[in-house]
C-alpha cells in the first residue's frame, strides 16, 4: 500500500505537477505512436517542452511586475488584506500528500472516462490548475466533513475533480469553436464561469464582424496602440506611475531597491511596465512554440490510445487570437475591482486584496470570449464581469475557508468560488459518512451528460449531418449570433 501511495505521490509531484515535463512526455508518446523518425520525435518533444518553459518564463517576468503593482496599489489605497488564523502554508503542510494523491487518482479516472465515452472529447492538461482545483476541493471537503480520513478525502476528491476536468472543456466548447473553429484543442482553465457569463451577457451589444478588437480603426496619431506590446507597456507604465505617486515613498523605495539600489522609484515604475510587456511577448512566443508541437503530436493519442481526443489547454493558448481584447479585459477588470475595493472599504464590509495575476488571466480570457461574441464591447463586458466576480467572490468566500486556507479566496479564479460554494451547499445534508455522495453525484452527472451528448451525435450522424457537437448551433446558444 505504501509503495502505491509513494508512486502516486511521485507522479503527482514530478509529472502532473511539472507542466513542461507533462507536455513533453505527451508530445513524445504522441510522436512515437505516429511512428515518426527518431530525430523528429526527439526534436518535437524538446521543442514542446522548451515552449512551455518559455511560456512560464514569460509568466514569471510579468507576474513579478504584477506582484509589485499589487503591493504599491494596496499601499496607495491604504488597504491591507484581512488576517487569518489558518494559512495556506499550514494547510498544504497538513494535506499536501492528500492533494497529490487526489491529482494522480483524478487524472487516471479522467483518462478512463475520456477513453470510455467518445463524447468526452478533451483531455485536461493544465497542470498547475490540476493542483489548485484539487487543493480547493480538498479544502472544501475538509470543511464539510472534518472527520473524514485521508482515503475518503482522496477518493471523494478525485471523483469530483475528475468530473470537473471532464466537463469543463465541454461547456466551454461552443465558445471555443468561435475562437478556434478547427477545434484543434479545448479550453482548460478555471476562468470558464466568467467566460460563459460573458458569452450570454454580451449577446445584445454588438457583433464580432463590426466591432472586433483586432480590427478597430484608430486615428493615425494613436495607431501605435494596435501594437499590443507598445500599448501594454504604455498602459501598465502609466498605471504604475500613478500608483507610485500615491503610495508611501518608503514602500516604493524598498521595491525599487530590490531591482537596483540606485534606481529611482519613477524609473522603477517605468521598468515594471516595460518588463510586463516583455513578459507578455515571451509568453505568446512560448505558446506558439509548444502549440506547434503538442497539437499535431496529440494525433497519436487521438488515433491509437483515446480515439477522437484533443488536448484541453491553458488560457494563454488562446491569447494570440486577440491580444488587444486580452489587454482590454485586464484594464477593465482591474478598474472594476478597484472600484469595488473602494466601495467595500467605505462600507466597512471587507478589505479586498487586488489579485493582479487573476485579473490579467481571467479578465483577459473573459474579454477574449466576449470579443468573439460582441467585439470590443464584449471584451469590456468580460472585464467588468471578471472584476465583479473576483471582488464579490473574494469577500464572501474568505470566511468559507477560515478553518483551512482563507488565502484560497484571494488567489481564486471564478470556478474556484463556484466549486467551493457548490460543495458548501450540500453541507447540511453531508456528514463524514455521506460525503461519498459528492463523487457519486458528480460522476453520475458526468456519465449522464456524456451519454446524452453521445446520443445526440449519433442521431445527427444518422440524419446525414455533422455531429451535433461539431455544428455551430451550440455556439449560437452559448454566445448568440454574430
Amino acid at each position: 500500500m505504501d509503495i502505491i501511495k509513494d508512486t502516486l505521490t511521485f507522479l503527482a509531484d514530478n509529472v502532473f505537477g511539472q507542466v513542461p515535463i507533462l507536455i513533453g512526455l505527451i508530445t513524445l508518446v504522441g510522436l512515437l505512436l505516429q511512428r515518426k523518425r527518431f530525430e523528429d520525435t526527439l526534436a518535437g518533444a524538446l521543442r514542446a517542452t522548451i515552449g512551455v518553459v518559455i511560456l512560464f518564463i514569460g509568466i514569471e517576468v510579468f507576474t513579478g511586475g504584477l506582484s509589485s503593482f499589487q503591493t504599491v496599489l494596496a499601499d496607495a489605497m491604504g488597504t491591507t488584506p484581512p488576517k487569518a488564523d489558518n494559512t495556506l502554508t499550514d494547510f498544504l503542510g497538513a494535506q499536501g500528500g492528500t492533494i497529490a494523491l487526489v491529482i494522480t487518482v483524478a487524472f487516471l479516472l479522467h483518462v478512463l472516462i475520456v477513453r470510455i465515452f467518445p463524447a468526452a472529447r478533451y483531455l485536461y492538461l493544465t497542470g498547475h490548475l490540476m493542483f489548485w482545483i484539487s487543493t480547493v476541493v480538498v479544502a472544501s471537503l475538509v470543511t464539510i466533513a472534518p472527520g473524514a480520513d485521508q482515503l475518503t478525502l482522496v477518493l471523494c476528491g478525485a471523483g469530483f475533480v475528475a468530473a470537473y476536468w471532464t466537463l469543463q472543456p465541454l461547456w466551454m466548447r461552443p465558445l471555443m469553436r468561435r475562437v478556434m473553429p478547427d477545434d484543434r484543442f479545448g479550453f482548460a482553465h478555471t476562468s470558464s464561469l466568467a467566460a460563459l457569463v460573458t458569452g450570454y451577457a454580451a449577446r445584445p451589444f454588438g457583433d464580432r464582424e463590426r466591432h472586433d478588437t483586432e480590427k478597430v480603426r484608430l486615428p493615425r496619431q494613436l495607431s501605435f496602440f494596435k501594437d499590443v506590446n507598445v500599448s501594454t507597456a504604455l498602459i501598465i507604465s502609466l498605471i504604475m506611475l500613478a500608483a507610485v505617486a500615491f503610495a508611501d515613498d518608503q514602500v516604493v523605495a524598498k521595491l525599487a531597491a530590490e531591482m537596483d539600489p540606485k534606481l529611482s522609484p519613477w524609473v522603477w515604475a517605468l521598468l515594471v511596465g516595460l518588463r510586463f510587456a516583455g513578459g507578455i511577448a515571451i509568453l505568446l512566443f512560448g505558446v506558439r512554440m509548444f502549440l506547434a508541437e503538442i497539437v499535431p503530436a496529440f494525433k497519436g493519442f487521438s488515433d491509437r490510445v483515446i480515439p477522437g481526443t484533443r488536448p484541453a489547454l491553458d488560457a494563454p493558448t488562446v491569447f494570440p487570437v486577440a491580444p488587444t481584447a486580452v489587454m482590454i479585459g485586464f484594464v477593465s477588470s482591474t478598474a472594476v475591482f478597484l472600484g469595488c475595493l473602494a466601495v467595500f472599504a467605505v462600507a466597512g464590509w471587507f478589505t479586498l486584496a487586488p489579485p493582479m495575476i487573476m485579473l490579467f488571466f481571467v479578465g483577459g480570457a473573459a474579454a477574449l470570449f466576449g470579443n468573439v461574441v460582441a467585439g470590443w464591447r464584449g471584451a469590456v463586458i468580460g472585464g467588468v464581469i471578471t472584476g465583479l466576480m473576483l471582488a464579490v467572490g473574494q469577500a464572501v468566500t474568505w470566511g468559507l475557508f477560515e478553518r483551512t486556507a482563507p488565502e484560497l479566496a484571494t488567489l481564486a479564479d471564478p470556478d474556484w468560488y463556484a466549486i467551493a460554494w457548490l460543495l458548501k451547499a450540500v453541507d447540511p445534508i453531508i456528514g463524514d459518512a455521506s460525503v461519498w455522495a459528492v463523487p457519486v453525484v458528480a460522476l453520475a452527472a458526468t456519465v449522464g451528460t456524456l451519454l446524452l451528448l453521445g446520443r445526440r451525435e449519433r442521431r445527427a450522424e444518422g440524419a446525414g449531418g455533422a455531429p451535433a457537437t461539431e455544428s455551430a448551433e451550440p455556439a449560437k446558444e452559448a454566445g448568440g449570433k454574430n
